[in-house]
C-alpha cells in the first residue's frame, strides 16, 4: 500500500482522469513553482474505477482554474489549510481561454500574426465547444499552446 502524506497548506487536485496527471501538471506549469508536488497515478477509485490525483503545496492563487476548468471541469479541487480540507471548489467551463490551445484555421490571423493572443469563446456549453475570437474556427482539440 502506497502512503503519500498529508499536505499542511496547499491544494488537492481529484478525480482526474486516469493517465492525465502528467499532462495537467505541464498545462498547469506546475514545474516553475517551486513546491512540492505529488503525483498520484492510477490509484484506485469507487466513482471511477481508476484515478490520478495531484497533491500540491503552494497557495491556490498559483492556479489557474480556467485552465483547469477548459482541462476537465469534473477534477475537483480541495483548498487545505492546517491539513485539513477547508473549501472545495466546482470548476466549470469558462467563457473565454486565453494562450491554452491554438486555432487550427491556416488563414487566421494568429497563424500570420504570431504575437497575437489565442483566444477561444465557449460558444456551446453543451457540447463543449469552443470557436476562436479571430475567425471562428470550431476547436478540434488538437494543439495546445506550449
Amino acid at each position: 500500500m502506497l502512503n503519500v502524506g498529508a499536505i499542511t497548506e496547499g491544494f488537492v487536485l481529484d478525480h482526474i482522469r486516469a493517465g492525465e496527471s502528467l499532462s495537467i501538471y505541464a498545462d498547469l506549469k506546475l514545474d516553475q513553482l517551486d513546491c512540492c508536488v505529488a503525483i498520484i497515478k492510477n490509484a484506485r477509485s469507487n466513482k471511477m474505477g481508476k484515478k490520478d490525483i495531484l497533491k500540491v503545496e503552494c497557495d491556490i492563487d498559483n492556479l489557474d482554474l480556467d485552465v483547469l476548468g477548459f482541462i476537465d471541469h469534473n477534477i475537483t479541487v480541495n483548498i487545505i489549510k492546517g491539513e485539513k480540507v477547508v473549501e472545495k471548489r466546482v470548476l466549470h467551463l469558462p467563457k473565454e481561454i486565453k494562450n491554452i490551445i491554438r486555432c487550427q484555421n491556416p488563414r487566421c490571423i494568429t497563424s500570420m500574426e504570431q504575437e497575437l493572443d489565442q483566444i477561444f469563446f465557449l460558444t456551446d456549453e453543451k457540447t463543449e465547444t469552443y470557436r476562436c475570437k479571430y475567425c471562428e474556427e470550431k476547436y478540434k482539440g488538437l494543439k495546445r499552446v506550449k
